[in-house]
């Protein structure tokens, strides 16, 4: 007899997706700032943050999965940058590999949905398609917004960790990028209102 359909399993609550998400980078963020309390010199402090940067990030991705079944796409590629870079920065003894991370995840995601544009497959439908349903215009006027966004942290990324400490930049990292993206996203608020589908068939 065959199985029945599974019946699907309940979305995330979004302050536990909130947690799985940011939670490996806030203790990131900590562990860089207080690890030479536990003994650690200074210039050890980012090899423990990246270790525990690491950990975090694979528990994070395996309790989403455990619930879920599946893995958000963004997350999981992130999350796969942060362990092969963070494992060259511990391998090698040099911070440069976890530095270059939040370059190379957010061009590689602007590269992706220009790409995806280029073939008419605005591919951040398919991450974001549970959240909002917009017309074909929106969606692409959408990802192109995105798109050129991650090229702009990708480049802020190399000025400040070129250019600044390494606390600097775990700082910037922790509480510069992210309220830059949620502004940003705030920021589509009228995009995504005028090209709102569900309230045309309501």
């Amino acid at each position: 007899m065959t199985s029945q359909t599974a019946l699907p399993r309940k979305p995330l609550h979004p302050l536990l997706k909130l947690a799985l998400e940011l939670g490996p980078l806030g203790l990131f963020f900590f562990a860089n700032a207080y690890a030479g309390r536990f003994g650690y010199g200074e210039d050890q402090r980012i090899y423990v943050a990246t270790a525990l940067f690491i950990a975090a990030t694979v528990v994070a991705l395996a309790v989403n999965y455990a619930l879920v079944r599946k893995l958000p796409i963004m997350p999981m590629v992130s999350g796969l940058v942060v362990v092969v870079f963070g494992g060259l920065t511990l391998f090698l003894q040099d911070e440069t590999f976890i530095k270059l991370k939040p370059t190379i995840v957010n061009t590689m995601f602007g590269l992706i949905l220009l790409g995806g544009l280029y073939f008419r497959k605005p591919l951040l439908q398919i991450v974001l398609d549970s959240m909002f349903e917009l017309t074909e215009e929106g969606w692409r006027k959408l990802t192109f917004r995105w798109a050129m966004f991650f090229f702009v942290l990708a480049a802020l990324n190399e000025i400040v960790w070129r250019t600044q400490t390494t606390d600097f930049w775990v700082t910037f990292k922790v509480f510069g990028i992210m309220p830059l993206t949620l502004v940003f996203a705030l920021a589509q608020t009228p995009l995504l209102m005028r090209y709102d589908t569900s309230k045309k068939e309501a």
